[in-house]
């Protein structure tokens, strides 16, 4: 057996074992970016509304297209949202910037259903900006190409699915959300010696156990990877969303709603409007939407030095197919009301 194969069947081997708890992660993943936006969209206060409107205001950055995607109205029609995370600013001022995390979602108001897939972001696929394929690349270096508008146009194109709406987090900006919310409590699995968000080293200690993490201990956390890979440091990063979801969600953190707002608008990119995320919130989102993950297989490989990703082919077809069918059950439901409908009055006629 050749060493790729090898490999493949390692990788295949380790996906099916973590499947269930990588499930379990990647859901959560997802529901940070999901849960701000349901915060943001709720009107909890008159003041908090106010304040998260003019924040999110200044959070708006439309893409640019080669063609306009289809306009949709979330309270009823499906939608999808390619989520990204980066973790750079200005501080850290790193040059090129690659997308960390890639999440794209679908969300399907009629039959309150969410799909999602997080992409690998070694990813192996043709980058595309502008409407021209520039090379074969990881699929997060599409980001440092063209930031937004690349990433957009390189996951449509690969997936073959339309993306409505992105939004960009900096994670960098869960510092200051941890802080806000005084902490949060996780179980640190490893033992750390890390640099500081001004990059100082060895400013950062912390030994395995359940502990409270302040902001900047979280993003040491987070961001090591000397010590093992960026399949654990994903992992690690999943425990801390985990984390900061179980604090916002306490009650004694809704009075701090407004700090988090504040954080999260200055911190984001997106091409979502206020009314925009007014209406995902209505369709109920928060708590009466089933959820599907979906895990591409995969194997590892070797090209010009780079050690990539390969998703393996019938796997793509399956997700992409269920991603697809996700954003048309609207029509496929209408149709059948229709039949339905007319099957009825066809009825009623004859008894008539």
């Amino acid at each position: 057996m050749s060493k790729h194969n090898n490999q493949s069947q390692s990788s295949r081997s380790y996906t099916k074992s973590q499947k269930k708890k990588r499930n379990e992660r990647i859901i959560l993943s997802i529901l940070i970016p999901l849960f701000t936006i349901i915060l943001i969209g709720a009107v909890y206060l008159a003041k908090l509304f106010a304040t998260v409107e003019n924040e999110i205001e200044a959070s708006f950055a439309e893409i640019e297209r080669q063609e306009a995607v289809e306009k949709v109205n979330p309270i009823d029609e499906p939608v999808s949202i390619l989520f990204l995370g980066v973790d750079n600013n200005e501080d850290r001022q790193l040059g090129s910037t690659r997308a960390d995390s890639i999440i794209y979602a679908t969300l399907n108001p009629t039959t309150h259903e969410m799909n999602m897939v997080s992409i690998p972001r070694d990813t192996f696929v043709p980058i595309i900006n502008k409407g021209t394929t520039l090379r074969y690349d990881r699929i997060n270096s599409a980001y440092a190409v063209g930031e937004e508008s690349a990433m957009v146009q390189t996951v449509e194109e690969w997936l073959d699915v339309p993306i409505h709406y992105y939004a960009t987090f900096n994670f960098a900006a869960f510092l200051d959300i941890i802080d806000e919310l005084g902490g949060i409590e996780i179980n640190v699995p490893i033992a750390i010696d890390e640099m500081n968000s001004d990059d100082q080293m060895g400013a950062i200690t912390l030994e395995p156990g359940y502990q409270t993490l302040t902001g900047e201990e979280a993003l040491a956390l987070a961001r090591t990877r000397k010590i093992d890979n960026d399949v654990k440091r994903g992992e690690r990063q999943q425990l801390i969303i985990e984390a900061i979801i179980r604090k916002a969600l306490k009650a004694g953190s809704i009075t701090k709603y407004t700090g988090i707002a504040e954080t999260v608008g200055s911190n984001m990119k997106t091409n979502m409007r206020m009314r925009d995320m007014t209406a995902i919130a209505q369709t109920g989102l928060n708590d009466s939407f089933s959820i599907s993950t979906h895990i591409f297989e995969w194997s590892s490989f070797t090209e010009r030095g780079m050690d990539l990703v390969k998703i393996q082919p019938d796997s793509f077809e399956a997700i992409q197919s269920k991603l697809k069918s996700s954003l048309n059950r609207t029509q496929e439901i209408s149709s059948s009301a229709k039949l339905d409908d007319a099957s009825a009055a066809s009825t009623n006629s004859k008894k008539k």
